[in-house]
């Protein structure tokens, strides 16, 4: 029988390796002796903290996108640069970082939001929420690049900044998806550029929000 103890550390871990390995091959493929085995956990561990695979999905959802939050403000946070700068910073990053194969840094609602949303309410509506703050901060910072001239005004700019960060938002998850299917950063590529248009923004400042 193992005696080690069980603490927070032994959840972040199952939770950590849970999501590089899923971020690789999907939630439906991976077993969970899979992910124990590559957190060295015993089973009788996982099932302190998660009553299910559909438990820990949940819960591997609202980690990642607690942490994704937390790195999204930073992002849109930087010093020195305009708030327009900062946005582009952010989609150019994600061109970077989704057309490769390294499962480390891939966003996670891109590759479970089609699995996921017809097998788990309960994860489709941890999707939705976490989803639904992205959008929501980033239209705050739509509104405050609106605020500090470095974008265009908008007509009405509450109700337009949320309606434009959605859109943004929904260009980017499907050029991720169409990415996987193209094995390049083309459809990346051509969403950084309508995303310059949708902003009214010159391509050259990908210079500078990189």
């Amino acid at each position: 029988m193992n005696t080690t103890p069980v603490t927070g550390d032994v959840r972040q871990r199952i939770l950590h390796t849970g999501q590089l390995i899923i971020a690789g091959k999907g939630f439906s493929a991976v077993g969970l002796n899979e992910v124990l085995k590559a957190a060295e956990v015993p089973k009788g561990s996982f099932y302190h903290y998660f009553g299910s695979k559909e438990a820990f999905g949940e819960a591997l959802l609202e980690d990642y996108f607690t942490g994704y939050l937390t790195q999204l403000e930073e992002r849109l946070g930087q010093p020195g640069v305009s708030n327009a700068e900062r946005l582009v910073g952010y989609w150019t990053n994600w061109r970077d970082t989704q057309h490769h194969g390294d499962p480390r840094g891939k966003c996670l609602a891109v590759k479970l939001a089609a699995e996921v949303s017809d097998l788990s309410e309960r994860m489709r509506q941890v999707l939705q929420r976490g989803t639904d703050r992205i959008i929501a901060q980033l239209a705050l910072a739509i509104e405050a690049a609106v605020a500090d001239g470095s974008l265009p005004s908008l007509a009405s700019t509450q109700s337009n900044a949320a309606e434009l960060a959605t859109t943004l938002y929904q260009l980017w998850l499907g050029a991720s998806l169409r990415a996987k299917i193209t094995r390049d950063r083309v459809p990346l590529d051509v969403a950084l550029k309508a995303t310059y248009a949708l902003l009214s923004l010159s391509p050259s400042q990908e210079r500078n929000g990189s």
